[in-house]
């Protein structure tokens, strides 16, 4: 067999294998676990997005887009200067987790053109912050009402990201770290350690007023019981007494009793050798 006749064919393959090489790149794209796609058809200008692209190896037209979102969790942290209800500047560093939705990714390439951390997020969130913030006072935020700030910067946050025209999935927002100036901080701090001791004062004050009402609830408890004690004590009835009296020690084997004449009450007057 002539081996000339086959190089035409050698030659195309060679191009073929060449050219499917060198578009390899444009026909096949990967989608990794953590990760969704939706694809744009240049040539009708159309983005798809109701079917998003799952992971795994997909094929695609040279011409056809493909936009990948990560669909992990993840975090934006900030810092920023706030003003509290009183106009009192306050640094404070902001941690915040999130996630698109996977099923909206359309909506978030076609509103934020793959942005949408540094035009929706870290906007929304730095907003969130100086609008619950400007509510409370720098010892409120500082001390006594962090957690609700907290909770309410997250609440409105949550809200805005996961709106119909956001799809974003609002995980968890911290304050990490609130900084004062040095002598609004030091004037809380002793605000609130003058508050603690007074507590304590008052705590001290509230046990010793306990233990006074309950010694004299003691004392009249006793006072009545004494009371009803003496007016049983009748002379008929301390007489029975003291008859029941003479005949246990008459008949002590312990005892010699002689009996002379008789006491006041009519009772007998025992005498006994000891």
């Amino acid at each position: 067999m002539d081996n000339r006749k086959l190089l035409p064919f050698i030659l195309v393959g060679a191009v073929a294998l060449f050219i499917l090489f060198s578009l390899s790149s444009s026909l096949f794209f990967k989608v990794e676990p953590a990760e969704r796609a939706i694809a744009f058809y240049t040539l009708s200008g159309k983005l798809d997005k109701e079917n998003i692209i799952t992971p795994g190896w997909h094929v695609k037209a040279p011409w056809t887009s493909i936009y990948t979102y990560d669909v992990s969790e993840s975090k934006v942290e900030e810092s920023m200067d706030v003003l509290d209800k009183n106009g009192l500047s306050i640094s404070v560093d902001v941690s915040v987790r999130f996630t698109p939705m996977k099923d909206k990714i359309g909506e978030i390439q076609e509103n934020f053109k793959g942005e949408y951390i540094s035009v929706l997020v870290i906007p929304e969130v730095r907003s969130s912050v100086r609008q619950v913030m400007g509510r409370f006072t720098a010892e409120e935020i500082y001390s006594t009402k962090r957690a609700e700030v907290e909770t309410a910067i997250k609440t409105e946050t949550e809200k805005v990201l996961g709106s119909p025209q956001n799809n974003v999935i609002m995980k968890a927002l911290l304050i990490r770290s609130i900084n004062l100036p040095a002598q609004i901080k030091q004037a809380i701090e002793n605000k609130l350690q003058q508050e603690q001791e007074a507590l304590a004062y008052q705590f001290r004050l509230d046990k010793e007023r306990s233990e006074a009402e309950r010694m004299k609830i003691g004392a009249e408890g006793e006072a009545r019981a004494n009371q009803i004690i003496n007016s049983s004590l009748t002379p008929a009835l301390l007489k029975m007494r003291g008859i029941e009296a003479t005949q246990t020690l008459a008949t002590s084997p312990n005892a010699k009793v002689i009996v002379i004449g008789s006491g006041k009450d009519g009772l007998p007057l025992i005498l006994g050798d000891n």
